[in-house]
């Protein structure tokens, strides 16, 4: 997931919208990058720069759902201090350590936190979002999911490859559904985080789709009469 984050930072620098969802489609398109390095090289300083912006974008996209019914443009400061000492703590304890699981665990608290700040507003808040939010949370935690059977099940996986024919051993390459999925399921989820801000902020927030296939939030302000 590259391309189309940045179509939506450039959006969303042209929409005047805050800068936390610029920073979250730019953080997206990192993660992106970072890990195409990685599956490119697989070189341990690709893998760092492919993990540790996963830690690093979930906690924007923590940041935006928080902030989701402040002011224009107020900046929460204790939030943001928490958020960066946890990134600086998790990458200062993943480079010494050098455990995936302590990656993993990590990136799971933010991604819980995200589930419970979604499942809030979608059911306490703004009830008719819940397609979009269940559908980009749905995709994630498929994604996370598979992700983690491939890392527990890798070896019985790749034996099960050899004894299948190639369409079944394709359709069971988890570690490549993870990355299909959790880039989707996380570009959705900035989708949601947008539209449940516009509407607090007045706005007429609407999903199109271009080209009939890819999702985007357009919107404008609410006339006053």
């Amino acid at each position: 997931m590259i391309i189309p984050p940045i179509f939506g930072a450039i959006q969303s620098v042209r929409d005047g919208l805050e800068k936390r969802y610029i920073a979250s489609y730019l953080a997206l398109t990192v993660v992106g990058m970072g890990s195409w390095c990685f599956h490119m090289t697989l070189k341990y300083e690709m893998q760092l720069l492919d993990e540790l912006p996963m830690i690093y974008s979930c906690c924007i996209f923590v940041y935006c759902m928080f902030e989701c019914f402040k002011m224009k443009n107020s900046v929460n400061y204790h939030l943001l201090f928490i958020l960066v000492l946890f990134s600086l703590i998790v990458t200062t304890v993943y480079l010494k350590v050098k455990e995936p699981i302590f990656h993993q665990v990590m990136y799971g608290m933010l991604v819980f936190t995200l589930v419970l700040r979604s499942i809030y507003i979608v059911t306490w808040v703004y009830p008719w979002l819940r397609g979009l939010g269940y559908t980009s949370l749905g995709i994630f935690l498929m994604g996370f999911l598979l992700w983690n059977i491939d890392n527990i099940f890798c070896d019985s996986l790749r034996n099960f490859r050899k004894k299948v024919p190639p369409i079944i051993g394709v359709a069971t390459q988890f570690h490549a559904w993870w990355h299909i999925l959790t880039g989707l399921g996380s570009y959705l989820h900035i989708l949601f985080s947008l539209y449940t801000r516009t509407l607090y902020l007045r706005y007429r927030p609407k999903v199109k789709f271009l080209f009939g296939i890819w999702p985007v939030i357009l919107f404008e302000p609410l006339r006053k009469h």
